[in-house]
This record gives structure tokens, sequence and C-alpha cells, in this order.
């Protein structure tokens, strides 16, 4: 597997893969290590995800340079991630153990049932290169507190970060074995689900990915955790302040170039700020620089390849071939995987189109009638995972957050994941909850014990 520098289109290393046999020694090693973590004392679990959190505080400038190397996120969002791992790996050691907590319920025909947290098992978490940080470290750190163990097999162009991350956990002092990178290829995650030493499996990754993990997983009766992709409505209505939604519009589309599953892709603006919307987006999107991403100057870095910015052309050219209408979104000369970001006009609300993610720095631009026609082109996708609504109206705010079928809807801002709150989606977004104590418990055995008293 090599890693390449889009920026650049320079190898910079090559990572050799698992042979069946070292597959075979990290599952051995993964339930020896469980079978003492599980019962090791929440305390000294606390401590090593504080002093994990440490670790990745005292070598951000290092993590954050091998993000930016191997997949091309500006440096600047680079350390923005590695920070926002060091704030989860801080919140579960700071309010983990309370979510820990049993309880009792009393019986209606006597007695009562306790119940109690317990850990499952070896994880497996299957894991995509656009945060390579923040994706496995959501993962990681209610693993660890729960007492499971974590296996990771990461994106083929990121095996610098996992190897990174497996270091991180050695330097906090975390006993061998509690998480360890498998450097495979996709074609070898079925086995490792199939094995019996191997006892839940997490995704985030595509639509495509997801359905063959979900089979997998089914055929071994395990648990699963899907998070998919999305192209998120990002919904401005006449009430709302244009300056700040055209503002934060432009960052969902851009950040990470747009490389990022919950930012809004589709802007659906009342036809009656319509024009001013498009004039205001389309001049601040004209003024969006890419280039260099360890340049503080660059407001975003190259796509993480030369095959992630074909993909992204061509799902461009089959929506003007359907009638929609560009403007910017060139492809820049030279070595790297740098485009422009873009706008797509009178794009067609057909189903068949928008059941691709555009992950790249295009969005698309939808006029709505009023909010029954924006709520129905919002929810006229496969997709549901995140949304943005814009609106000083509660009761158009109250509609939105009904009506809408996604798992996170934000409120006149951005949609962002945080550390403390559920994070999932419907539909074709896949299932199950990362993050808060949700994402703690869905790996996790809820036991129930009856007592007679």
């Amino acid at each position: 597997m090599k890693s390449i520098n889009p920026a650049t289109g320079e190898e910079i290393a090559t990572h050799e893969q698992f042979t069946e046999a070292q597959i075979d020694a990290a599952l051995d090693q993964a339930t020896a290590t469980f079978a003492t973590w599980r019962t090791t004392p929440i305390a000294d679990r606390v401590a090593l995800l504080t002093a994990l959190a440490d670790s990745y505080h005292d070598n951000r400038d290092r993590l954050a340079r091998m993000a930016t190397l191997e997949m091309g996120k500006t440096l600047k969002s680079a350390l923005a991630e590695v920070d926002k791992c060091v704030a989860a790996f801080r919140h579960y050691a700071q309010a983990g153990t309370a979510m820990l907590d049993g309880g009792s319920i009393p019986l209606a025909a006597g007695g009562k049932a306790d119940y109690v947290w317990l850990p499952i098992g070896p994880v497996l978490a299957v894991m995509p290169w656009n945060f390579p940080y923040w994706q496995v470290a959501r993962f990681l750190a209610p693993c660890i507190l729960a007492g499971n163990v974590g296996l990771l097999k990461h994106a083929s162009n990121v095996q610098g970060v996992a190897a990174l991350m497996q270091e991180m956990m050695g330097v906090a002092g975390a006993p061998d074995g509690l998480f360890q990178n498998l450097p495979i290829r996709s074609d070898a995650v079925a086995a490792i689900i199939a094995d019996d030493r191997v006892a839940a499996v997490t995704l985030t990754g595509s639509e495509g990915a997801g359905r063959a993990v979900a089979e997998q997983a089914g055929r071994a009766l395990k648990k699963v955790v899907l998070e998919l992709g999305g192209a998120d409505p990002f919904i401005v209505m006449p009430s709302a302040d244009l300056d700040a939604a055209v503002k934060q519009a432009v960052t969902a589309r851009v950040q990470n170039s747009g490389q990022s599953c919950i930012c809004g892709k589709r802007m659906i603006v009342h036809t009656d700020i319509y024009d001013a919307f498009l004039d205001r987006f389309s001049a601040a999107m004209a003024a969006v620089k890419a280039g260099d991403p360890f340049d503080p100057d660059s407001d975003m870095g190259p796509l993480s390849s030369e095959e992630q910015r074909r993909t992204v052309q061509e799902q461009v050219r089959k929506m003007q071939a359907a009638g929609a209408t560009l403007i910017g979104g060139e492809t820049l000369p030279g070595p790297g995987a740098y485009m422009t970001a873009g706008i797509l006009t009178d794009v067609p609300t057909d189903p068949a189109l928008m059941g691709e993610e555009i992950f790249g720095p295009i969005a698309m631009l939808f006029r709505a009638a009023d909010i029954d026609d924006a709520i129905a082109i919002a929810n006229g996708i496969p997709f549901g995972l995140g949304s943005s609504v814009w609106t000083t109206d509660a009761t158009e705010e109250a509609r939105f957050i009904r009506d809408i079928q996604a798992g996170m809807t934000a409120v006149n801002q951005m949609l962002a994941s945080a550390p403390e709150a559920p994070f999932g989606g419907v539909k074709r977004s896949g299932h199950g909850r990362e993050l808060g104590p949700f994402g703690l418990h869905e790996f996790m055995n809820l036991k129930s014990v009856y007592r007679s008293g």
C-alpha cells in the first residue's frame, strides 16, 4: 500500500500488508488483551484516556503534518482535527464514568431487575481517509472506556496516520493489543468479521462499503454500526441572516476540500432570496483559494487523490448533461489534485442524480417555492445523515426538526460533530450512533440481573 502526497503526486511511503499469519496473531493478541482489560478498574481506563489525550496534544504538530501529507487537508484543519481528538479523549475521561452506571427497575410482579453495562470484546473499525484521526478517535475513546479492545482497518492511503495512532497508544502506556492497526485491504475484512475472536464492527465510509460490511456482519450475527455518506440539505429561508448563511455555506463546501460527510452539499434557498443568495455565494466561492495545504493563506488543499478528483469531475459532467449549469469548479493545472470551488445551478431534483454523494468542493443550488417545497427537496434523496436550516421563525424551525429525514439538524449554524452528542444517520446514511453515551453503549452488553427483593 502506497501513501501518495495529493498536493504533489509524489510517493511518501510504501506500507507492507499483513499476511494471514500476522492477522491471526493480531486477533490472538486482541483476545488475550481483552481478557484482562475487561476487568481493569474504570479509574485505570480513565487514566489511560487522559494520557492518550496528552500524547496527542504533545505530538499535535507531528500528527497534523502526516495527515496533511497523506490526504491533502490544510495544516490548519489537520491541527484542529488533532485537537478535536484530544477533546474526545478528555470528554470520555471526565464524563464517561457516569455513562457506565447501571440502575434498578422495580417489577410489577415483585422484586426488581438491575441492569449493568459490560464490555463485549474486540471491535473492528473500518475507517476512511477524510478525517483520518477523528473518525478513529470517536470509536477508540468509548472503546477504551467500555473495556473493549480495538482493531483498525484504515484506508490504504493514510497508513502513516494509522501507524502514528498506534504509536500514540504506546506513548500513553496502553497495554499491548489494546489497539492494533491492521495494514490490510478491503478484501481481508470479511474473514476478520466472521472470526469468532471479533465481537462487532463499526464502519465509516461509502454506501457500497456499508452494504458489504452489514452483509458480512449479518451472516456472523454481529453488531454493526454504519456511518455512511450524505448529501446534506442546507436550507435558507427569508427570515435568515443571509450573510451568516452564505459564509457558513462556503465553509461547508470547502472545508476539507469538500470531503466531509455532514457538511451541507445541497443549498436549498427560498425563491424570495434565491437571487441574492446566489450573488453573494458565487462571489464568495470564487474568492476561495486552493493551494499548498502547508501555506496558511490557502483556504483548501487538493482533493485526496487524482482518482477522487476524476470522480467529482465525472459527477459534475453527469449533472451538466442533465441540464445543470456549473459556476467555477475548474481543474487547476500542474501537479496535485487541485480544483476550484464551484456551484451547480438548475440541478434537476432527480433521485437518480442525487443518489451519489459529491465528495468535493462543489455545491448544488436549488430554488424552493415555500417550506413544503424545501422539505420535499431535502427528503427527495436516499440519504439522511445531517442537515442545516436557517430561519428565525419558530414555526418553521419546528417543522424542519420534525419533518427533515436526517439523524442530525443544525439550526442557524453549519453542522459539526461534538464528543458529547450522538452522531449518525437514517436511510442509506447508515444506522447506529457514535459519540456521547450512545456511542459508548452501542458496543456494550446491557445485562439485566433479576432479583427477588
